[in-house]
Protein backbone atom coordinates (compact mmCIF):
# COMPACT_ATOMS: atom_id res chain seq x y z
CA UNK A 1 0.00 0.00 0.00
CA UNK A 2 1.45 3.33 -1.03
CA UNK A 3 1.25 6.58 0.91
CA UNK A 4 -0.47 9.40 -0.93
CA UNK A 5 1.55 12.62 -0.67
CA UNK A 6 0.42 16.08 -1.74
CA UNK A 7 3.09 18.78 -1.94
CA UNK A 8 1.25 22.07 -1.66
CA UNK A 9 3.61 24.57 -3.24
CA UNK A 10 5.28 21.95 -5.40
CA UNK A 11 6.46 24.52 -7.94
CA UNK A 12 8.71 26.28 -5.42
CA UNK A 13 12.35 25.51 -4.70
CA UNK A 14 11.69 23.35 -1.63
CA UNK A 15 8.77 21.55 -3.26
CA UNK A 16 10.78 20.70 -6.36
CA UNK A 17 13.62 19.31 -4.26
CA UNK A 18 11.23 17.19 -2.19
CA UNK A 19 9.65 15.80 -5.36
CA UNK A 20 13.10 14.96 -6.71
CA UNK A 21 13.88 12.95 -3.57
CA UNK A 22 10.59 11.06 -3.89
CA UNK A 23 10.93 10.37 -7.60
CA UNK A 24 10.91 6.68 -8.41
CA UNK A 25 10.01 5.62 -4.87
CA UNK A 26 7.22 3.05 -4.95
CA UNK A 27 6.31 3.70 -1.30
CA UNK A 28 4.73 7.02 -2.25
CA UNK A 29 2.28 8.24 -4.85
CA UNK A 30 2.25 11.97 -5.51
CA UNK A 31 -1.07 13.78 -5.75
CA UNK A 32 -0.61 16.60 -8.24
CA UNK A 33 -2.69 19.46 -9.56
CA UNK A 34 -2.54 20.89 -13.06
CA UNK A 35 -0.99 24.34 -13.28
CA UNK A 36 -4.35 25.99 -13.82
CA UNK A 37 -5.75 24.38 -10.65
CA UNK A 38 -2.86 24.93 -8.24
CA UNK A 39 -4.47 28.11 -6.85
CA UNK A 40 -8.04 26.85 -7.02
CA UNK A 41 -9.29 26.64 -3.42
CA UNK A 42 -11.63 23.72 -4.04
CA UNK A 43 -9.04 21.68 -5.91
CA UNK A 44 -6.47 22.30 -3.20
CA UNK A 45 -8.93 21.40 -0.45
CA UNK A 46 -9.71 18.10 -2.19
CA UNK A 47 -6.03 17.28 -2.58
CA UNK A 48 -5.28 18.24 1.02
CA UNK A 49 -8.00 15.94 2.31
CA UNK A 50 -7.31 13.07 -0.10
CA UNK A 51 -3.64 12.84 0.90
CA UNK A 52 -2.26 10.64 3.62
CA UNK A 53 0.53 13.19 4.11
CA UNK A 54 0.60 16.83 3.06
CA UNK A 55 3.89 18.70 2.76
CA UNK A 56 3.42 22.47 2.81
CA UNK A 57 5.99 24.50 0.88
CA UNK A 58 4.19 27.81 1.21
CA UNK A 59 4.51 31.26 2.80
CA UNK A 60 3.43 31.34 6.44
CA UNK A 61 -0.09 32.70 5.97
CA UNK A 62 -0.80 30.32 3.10
CA UNK A 63 0.44 27.40 5.22
CA UNK A 64 -1.99 28.33 8.00
CA UNK A 65 -4.81 28.57 5.48
CA UNK A 66 -3.92 25.14 4.05
CA UNK A 67 -4.03 23.52 7.48
CA UNK A 68 -7.45 25.08 8.07
CA UNK A 69 -8.71 23.43 4.87
CA UNK A 70 -7.99 19.94 6.20
CA UNK A 71 -11.33 18.65 7.46
CA UNK A 72 -10.32 15.19 8.67
CA UNK A 73 -8.23 13.75 11.49
CA UNK A 74 -6.35 11.35 9.22
CA UNK A 75 -4.15 13.55 7.05
CA UNK A 76 -0.73 14.20 8.51
CA UNK A 77 1.10 17.46 7.79
CA UNK A 78 4.73 18.44 7.40
CA UNK A 79 4.98 22.22 7.20
CA UNK A 80 8.17 23.65 5.71
CA UNK A 81 7.18 27.24 6.52
CA UNK A 82 7.90 29.18 9.70
CA UNK A 83 4.23 29.27 10.67
CA UNK A 84 4.09 26.42 13.19
CA UNK A 85 7.64 25.91 14.46
CA UNK A 86 6.87 27.05 17.99
CA UNK A 87 3.10 26.52 17.83
CA UNK A 88 1.27 24.42 20.38
CA UNK A 89 0.29 20.99 19.08
CA UNK A 90 3.09 20.83 16.51
CA UNK A 91 6.16 18.60 16.70
CA UNK A 92 9.50 20.08 15.67
CA UNK A 93 10.83 17.94 12.83
CA UNK A 94 14.39 17.48 14.06
CA UNK A 95 14.42 13.77 14.99
CA UNK A 96 18.03 13.75 16.19
CA UNK A 97 17.19 16.38 18.80
CA UNK A 98 13.46 15.86 19.46
CA UNK A 99 13.50 12.06 19.17
CA UNK A 100 12.79 9.76 16.24
CA UNK A 101 9.84 8.10 17.95
CA UNK A 102 8.32 11.50 18.74
CA UNK A 103 8.53 12.59 15.11
CA UNK A 104 7.30 9.21 13.85
CA UNK A 105 4.17 9.47 15.98
CA UNK A 106 3.36 13.10 15.15
CA UNK A 107 0.32 14.25 13.18
CA UNK A 108 1.59 17.80 12.70
CA UNK A 109 5.30 18.35 12.05
CA UNK A 110 6.99 21.73 11.65
CA UNK A 111 10.10 21.48 9.52
CA UNK A 112 13.06 23.28 11.15
CA UNK A 113 14.52 26.39 9.58
CA UNK A 114 17.84 25.99 7.80
CA UNK A 115 19.86 28.29 10.06
CA UNK A 116 18.23 26.99 13.26
CA UNK A 117 19.11 23.43 12.21
CA UNK A 118 22.81 24.25 12.46
CA UNK A 119 22.50 26.34 15.61
CA UNK A 120 20.29 23.89 17.50
CA UNK A 121 22.38 20.90 16.44
CA UNK A 122 25.45 22.55 17.97
CA UNK A 123 24.03 24.18 21.09
CA UNK A 124 21.06 22.10 22.28
CA UNK A 125 22.99 18.93 23.22
CA UNK A 126 25.64 20.93 25.09
CA UNK A 127 23.11 22.99 27.04
CA UNK A 128 21.08 19.88 27.76
CA UNK A 129 24.21 18.16 29.13
CA UNK A 130 25.01 21.15 31.36
CA UNK A 131 28.27 21.86 29.53
CA UNK A 132 27.12 25.28 28.34
CA UNK A 133 24.92 27.66 30.35
CA UNK A 134 21.24 28.24 29.66
CA UNK A 135 21.52 31.96 30.45
CA UNK A 136 24.28 33.17 28.15
CA UNK A 137 24.24 35.74 25.30
CA UNK A 138 25.12 33.39 22.44
CA UNK A 139 25.93 34.77 19.02
CA UNK A 140 25.23 32.97 15.76
CA UNK A 141 27.01 33.99 12.56
CA UNK A 142 25.74 32.19 9.48
CA UNK A 143 26.03 32.29 5.72
CA UNK A 144 23.81 30.56 3.16
CA UNK A 145 23.47 29.99 -0.53
CA UNK A 146 20.94 32.33 -2.09
CA UNK A 147 18.41 29.60 -2.89
CA UNK A 148 17.31 29.80 0.75
CA UNK A 149 15.55 33.07 -0.09
CA UNK A 150 13.23 31.37 -2.58
CA UNK A 151 12.35 32.49 -6.07
CA UNK A 152 12.55 36.23 -5.33
CA UNK A 153 16.12 36.08 -4.09
CA UNK A 154 17.18 33.60 -6.79
CA UNK A 155 15.87 36.04 -9.40
CA UNK A 156 17.64 38.94 -7.71
CA UNK A 157 20.99 37.17 -7.84
CA UNK A 158 20.35 36.45 -11.52
CA UNK A 159 19.52 40.13 -12.18
CA UNK A 160 22.40 41.50 -10.13
CA UNK A 161 25.36 39.17 -10.74
CA UNK A 162 27.71 41.54 -8.90
CA UNK A 163 26.32 40.60 -5.46
CA UNK A 164 28.99 38.65 -3.58
CA UNK A 165 27.68 38.94 -0.01
CA UNK A 166 24.32 40.10 1.32
CA UNK A 167 23.95 40.69 5.04
CA UNK A 168 20.40 41.03 6.29
CA UNK A 169 18.18 40.96 9.40
CA UNK A 170 20.11 44.05 10.49
CA UNK A 171 17.02 45.28 12.32
CA UNK A 172 17.10 42.15 14.54
CA UNK A 173 13.97 40.14 15.26
CA UNK A 174 14.53 37.53 12.53
CA UNK A 175 11.73 34.96 12.40
CA UNK A 176 14.17 32.08 13.03
CA UNK A 177 15.17 33.37 16.47
CA UNK A 178 12.17 32.01 18.44
CA UNK A 179 12.81 28.42 17.39
CA UNK A 180 16.56 28.81 17.96
CA UNK A 181 15.91 29.91 21.52
CA UNK A 182 13.13 27.42 22.22
CA UNK A 183 14.80 24.22 21.00
CA UNK A 184 18.28 25.10 22.25
CA UNK A 185 16.64 25.61 25.69
CA UNK A 186 18.04 29.12 26.16
CA UNK A 187 16.96 31.80 28.61
CA UNK A 188 18.13 34.56 26.25
CA UNK A 189 17.51 35.00 22.54
CA UNK A 190 20.72 34.54 20.56
CA UNK A 191 22.15 37.40 18.55
CA UNK A 192 21.62 36.14 15.01
CA UNK A 193 23.67 37.53 12.10
CA UNK A 194 22.74 35.82 8.81
CA UNK A 195 24.11 36.50 5.34
CA UNK A 196 23.77 35.18 1.80
CA UNK A 197 26.60 34.63 -0.68
CA UNK A 198 26.81 34.05 -4.43
CA UNK A 199 26.50 30.28 -4.23
CA UNK A 200 23.22 28.54 -5.04
CA UNK A 201 23.22 26.15 -2.11
CA UNK A 202 25.18 25.32 1.02
CA UNK A 203 25.36 26.80 4.49
CA UNK A 204 27.78 27.37 7.35
CA UNK A 205 26.48 28.22 10.83
CA UNK A 206 28.90 29.27 13.56
CA UNK A 207 28.59 29.87 17.29
CA UNK A 208 31.77 31.47 18.72
CA UNK A 209 32.52 30.76 22.36
CA UNK A 210 34.80 32.78 24.63
CA UNK A 211 35.24 29.81 26.96
CA UNK A 212 37.58 31.69 29.28
CA UNK A 213 34.70 33.88 30.52
CA UNK A 214 31.85 31.35 30.45
CA UNK A 215 31.27 30.13 34.02
CA UNK A 216 32.13 26.47 34.37
CA UNK A 217 32.84 26.00 30.66
CA UNK A 218 34.66 22.72 29.96
CA UNK A 219 37.65 21.92 27.82
CA UNK A 220 36.72 22.06 24.10
CA UNK A 221 37.53 18.36 23.78
CA UNK A 222 34.69 17.61 26.17
CA UNK A 223 32.31 19.63 24.01
CA UNK A 224 33.34 17.58 20.98
CA UNK A 225 33.02 14.32 22.88
CA UNK A 226 29.56 15.29 24.09
CA UNK A 227 28.37 16.07 20.56
CA UNK A 228 29.86 12.84 19.28
CA UNK A 229 28.09 10.86 22.00
CA UNK A 230 24.78 12.66 21.42
CA UNK A 231 24.78 11.89 17.69
CA UNK A 232 26.33 8.43 17.96
CA UNK A 233 24.83 6.14 15.36
CA UNK A 234 23.13 8.92 13.43
CA UNK A 235 23.24 8.27 9.69
CA UNK A 236 22.69 11.98 9.00
CA UNK A 237 24.68 13.98 11.58
CA UNK A 238 28.44 13.55 11.98
CA UNK A 239 31.00 15.22 14.23
CA UNK A 240 34.43 15.94 12.77
CA UNK A 241 37.50 14.79 14.67
CA UNK A 242 39.63 17.84 14.05
CA UNK A 243 40.12 20.85 11.80
CA UNK A 244 38.49 20.70 8.37
CA UNK A 245 40.77 19.55 5.57
CA UNK A 246 43.13 22.36 4.59
CA UNK A 247 42.11 24.34 7.65
CA UNK A 248 39.16 25.98 5.90
CA UNK A 249 35.49 25.53 5.11
CA UNK A 250 34.38 26.48 1.60
CA UNK A 251 31.01 26.98 -0.04
CA UNK A 252 31.20 26.30 -3.77
CA UNK A 253 28.92 27.45 -6.55
CA UNK A 254 27.45 24.41 -8.23
CA UNK A 255 27.81 22.13 -5.19
CA UNK A 256 25.59 19.03 -5.40
CA UNK A 257 22.60 18.41 -3.16
CA UNK A 258 23.46 16.95 0.25
CA UNK A 259 21.19 15.94 3.12
CA UNK A 260 23.81 15.48 5.82
CA UNK A 261 24.93 17.70 8.67
CA UNK A 262 28.58 17.94 9.73
CA UNK A 263 29.57 19.53 13.06
CA UNK A 264 32.93 20.89 14.20
CA UNK A 265 34.37 22.02 17.51
CA UNK A 266 37.43 24.10 16.60
CA UNK A 267 39.49 25.35 19.55
CA UNK A 268 42.41 27.67 20.18
CA UNK A 269 45.64 26.09 21.35
CA UNK A 270 45.10 27.16 24.96
CA UNK A 271 41.43 26.14 25.00
CA UNK A 272 40.24 29.63 25.90
CA UNK A 273 38.20 30.04 22.71
CA UNK A 274 36.20 27.72 20.52
CA UNK A 275 34.14 27.93 17.36
CA UNK A 276 31.18 25.59 17.04
CA UNK A 277 30.56 25.19 13.31
CA UNK A 278 27.86 23.35 11.35
CA UNK A 279 28.01 22.59 7.63
CA UNK A 280 24.82 21.70 5.79
CA UNK A 281 22.88 22.25 2.60
CA UNK A 282 20.18 24.86 3.11
CA UNK A 283 18.01 22.92 0.64
CA UNK A 284 18.94 19.54 2.13
CA UNK A 285 18.94 19.00 5.89
CA UNK A 286 17.94 22.67 6.03
CA UNK A 287 14.68 22.13 4.11
CA UNK A 288 13.74 19.37 1.66
CA UNK A 289 15.97 16.64 3.05
CA UNK A 290 14.59 17.25 6.54
CA UNK A 291 11.01 17.03 5.27
CA UNK A 292 11.71 13.74 3.52
CA UNK A 293 13.44 12.39 6.64
CA UNK A 294 10.30 13.16 8.67
CA UNK A 295 8.10 11.69 5.92
CA UNK A 296 10.12 8.48 6.06
CA UNK A 297 9.74 8.25 9.84
CA UNK A 298 5.97 8.79 9.91
CA UNK A 299 5.66 6.23 7.11
CA UNK A 300 7.58 3.58 9.07
CA UNK A 301 10.49 3.61 6.61
CA UNK A 302 14.25 3.94 7.13
CA UNK A 303 14.86 7.62 7.85
CA UNK A 304 17.53 7.95 5.15
CA UNK A 305 15.49 6.48 2.29
CA UNK A 306 15.76 8.78 -0.73
CA UNK A 307 18.22 11.11 0.99
CA UNK A 308 21.50 12.21 -0.58
CA UNK A 309 24.22 11.34 1.95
Amino acid sequence: MTTGVFIDGAAGTTGLEIAARLAGRSEFSLITLADDRRKDAQARAEALNDADVVILCLPDDAAREAVALIANDRTRVIDASTAHRVAEGWTYGFPEVIGRDTVAAAKRIANPGCYPTGFIALVAPLVRAGLLPVAWPYTCHAVSGYSGGGKALIERFAREPGIAWRGYALEFGHKHVPEMQAYAHLALAPLFAPAVVAAYRGMVVEVPLALSIIPGAPDPALLRDALRAFYAGSPVVSVADDLPEGGEIVLREGAPAWDGLRLHVIASADGSQARLVAELDNLGKGASGAAVQSLNLISGLPETAGLVL
